[in-house]
């Protein structure tokens, strides 16, 4: 298999992932919406906004040099691009939870979650910082030297926003009292088809540079 093989499926299992999150937010739990006043509803705009707007555009952002067509610079824009609005959408989804956890009086950021996700996205925001800092002042030979590295924590903290996903995901799962079968496996399902879009999109990664 190539890299085009594997962008196919991370394109697949990205777009599976999208659809039973939506199924589960929309039909087990309460829906989405961030000017609620079910503190519920308000929640879930948390998982789908860090999953579609944070975890799906980045990997798309990470697929942009074997699914755009054009110039490198080209590529590189829109990969720029993809990942800034993935930050837009990801603080609304943080907004969101930090919003939830005052509506219900709970604490902020007292689990392994809310650590490996709120320091990802940190990271996240640095390492885009550093990246569009080295695309408007960085010499070749320092974009050339800093391209490894860029791909390698791009990939590493990639991994990292699958992880709090995961977590999440099952942080929300035992937080439920006695759920449905059928939405058990919906959620084990989800988490799988979230971690199977990450090992595709990083394995496209890793296949790239042998196409």
């Amino acid at each position: 298999m190539n890299a085009y093989g594997t962008t196919i499926f991370a394109h697949l299992f990205g777009l599976l992932a999208l659809i039973l999150l939506l199924v589960w937010l929309l039909h087990y739990r309460e829906g989405i919406e961030y000017d609620s006043d079910d503190p519920f509803r308000v929640f879930n705009v948390h998982p789908f906004m860090m999953f579609f707007g944070f975890i799906f555009l980045v990997g798309q952002a990470i697929l942009t040099y074997q699914t755009v067509p054009g110039t490198y610079e080209t590529q590189k824009i829109v990969h720029l691009t993809l990942h800034l609005i993935a930050i837009i959408l990801g603080i609304v989804g943080l907004c969101a939870v930090f919003k939830f956890h005052d509506m219900m009086n709970w604490a902020d950021v007292d689990s392994l979650h809310s650590w490996i996700g709120i320091g990802t996205f940190c990271l996240f925001g640095l390492q885009w910082l550093l990246g569009l800092a080295f695309m408007l002042q960085g010499s070749t030979q320092s974009r050339a030297a800093m391209a490894p590295w860029h791909v390698a924590g791009g990939r590493a903290l990639f991994f990292m926003a699958i992880c709090a996903a995961l977590t999440g995901l099952m942080e929300r799962y035992t937080s439920l009292k006695q759920p449905p079968q059928g939405e058990t496996h919906l959620i084990n399902f989800t988490g799988l088809a979230i971690l199977l879009f990450g090992v595709f999109v990083d394995m496209t990664v890793g296949l790239t540079r042998y196409s």
